[in-house]
């Protein structure tokens, strides 16, 4: 066996598993050992004395048997990758808090003080995020109520219980980039992943508990820190109930169900390093309670049950509110309701689990011209920083910023659609600039977004 198999791994950091059940210790209580780096918990080998003697089984002699003449070489548990161990568990000591603190990471040192109050954390948003005040500034309450309700641990006659939110918005609005930008900003384990991929236990797909282990293992594995992070899933609208279907909905309402008890808050057995239970994957116990949810989704055709909805309750006569008020209006998903959300597809168990409900707005052109301006690291200042490092100006006049944001709104398909337009007209001057050392400022004009005109060159040490 390789030497280097054994060098990543570290008995006082993670936990010992049984080699039958693949528990860790921490589960199964005191492991025996049975030969080196091979441990059995009480109950498996229990089991396996009954099964014997039950059977009248003689114990096998390994050694008569091809490549399997070296016992321990074969049941090494030191083989299992890091990336499926378990970090042991702290143990609380009053006296040695003090120590404890030098060796805990930034998470760890994550105390009330230190939390950002919440017109903090909407600052900071603000330069990362153009527009979207509303969300910005629900996100950013429950955020800082979250982490209070976790870091005080005060739940004495009154306990408080997390606050889950559910995102609403069109494509490209931001949803997935503003949890990401909160999560860098507060410096917590976050776990991004896609409802689509969901499937009921049994049937091919990944376990709903698979979002959990992907949150333990962004979290390095430890279970503590895991248990106080941001849980992401995208495209929750893909989960609705399928309408007018005879079959089982493996993939819609099945998965809602799965997801009750881990939202709520329940001790869940979480596979470690995979994204399904088997025999041959250890598995921990997760505990989901101080676990922040956030369920983001686009639900297209919303915009029709809200309307619907809204010109039924509409009176009738000359005084009457016409459809055409609604169709218009394009802040049409802020009105909302947890009643659209059921006739969409959503079971009242799962929204129910989901109190704060919000919206993001729709772009429209002057936040598209203020998202390629404004942010820290707004892509219009990425390409003239990869310029600035061939030592090429690279400037915008406003007439094509107006011309970018016109051809993102046609495409209509959010903050996305800004890359590959950037994209389309910078691949030219990407590959011609490095082939001439004159060239010292380039200007990108609105003719030359539209494919009327050629970008403006000025020479080196001229201002031509």
């Amino acid at each position: 066996m390789p030497d280097n198999i054994n060098n990543n791994n570290n008995d006082d950091e993670f936990e010992r598993y049984c080699y039958m059940c693949r528990r860790p210790e921490s589960e199964t209580g005191k492991l025996i050992g049975m030969a080196e780096n091979l441990y059995i918990c009480p109950d498996c080998l229990q089991k396996a004395f009954n099964s014997l003697s039950n059977n009248n089984f003689q114990f096998m002699d390994f050694s008569k048997f091809p490549g399997f003449d070296n016992m321990n070489t074969f049941m090494n548990m030191n083989n299992i990758p890091n990336s499926q161990k378990v970090k042991k568990r702290k143990e609380k000591d009053e006296s040695s808090e003090d120590t404890d603190k030098k060796d805990e990471d930034d998470f760890a040192n994550l105390t009330l003080d230190k939390i950002p109050a919440p017109h903090k954390i909407k600052e900071m948003l603000d330069e990362y995020v153009i527009g979207q005040e509303y969300a910005k500034k629900v996100i950013s309450v429950a955020v800082y109520n979250h982490y209070k309700r976790v870091l005080t641990n005060t739940m004495d006659d009154i306990e408080i219980e997390k606050s889950n939110m559910l995102m609403i918005g069109p494509t490209g609005s931001g949803k997935t980039y503003m949890v990401k930008t909160i999560a860098k900003l507060l410096n917590v384990p976050l776990a991004i992943t896609d409802a689509t991929s969901l499937t009921e236990a049994g049937y091919i797909g990944d376990d709903v508990e698979s979002i959990l282990s992907k949150l333990l293992a962004v979290a390095g594995n430890d279970v503590e820190k895991a248990e106080k992070g941001i849980v992401f899933i995208d495209e929750i609208d893909k989960l609705a109930k399928k309408k007018e279907t005879h079959s089982r909905d493996v993939s819609g309402e099945a998965v809602q169900q799965g997801l009750l008890k881990i939202l709520e808050g329940a001790d869940v057995e979480v596979p470690v390093g995979s994204g399904s239970k088997n025999a041959m994957t250890p598995t921990t116990v997760m505990n989901t309670r101080n676990i922040l949810f956030i369920c983001g989704g686009a639900f297209p055709d919303l915009e029709e049950i809200i309307t619907n909805r809204l010109t039924k309750m509409s009176s009738i006569g000359f005084g009457a509110e016409l459809r055409d008020t609604y169709e218009n209006d394009p802040q049409i998903l802020s009105k909302v309701t947890n009643e659209d959300l059921r006739a969409f597809g959503m079971i009242p168990e799962f929204i129910g689990r989901l109190p704060v409900i919000y919206t993001l707005q729709s772009l429209d052109k002057d936040m598209y011209v203020k998202i390629l301006k404004e942010p820290k690291n707004a892509i219009l200042k990425q390409y003239k920083k990869l310029l600035a490092l061939d030592e090429v100006d690279l400037q915008f006049d406003d007439s094509a910023y107006e011309a970018i944001a016109d051809l993102a709104m046609e495409r209509n398909t959010g903050a996305r659609a800004l890359r590959s337009i950037i994209e389309e007209f910078m691949l030219d001057i990407m590959y011609q600039i490095p082939r001439d050392d004159s060239i010292g400022c380039v200007v990108i004009t609105g003719d030359y977004i539209n494919k009327k005109g050629s970008p403006i060159i000025k020479l080196r040490g001229t201002d031509i």
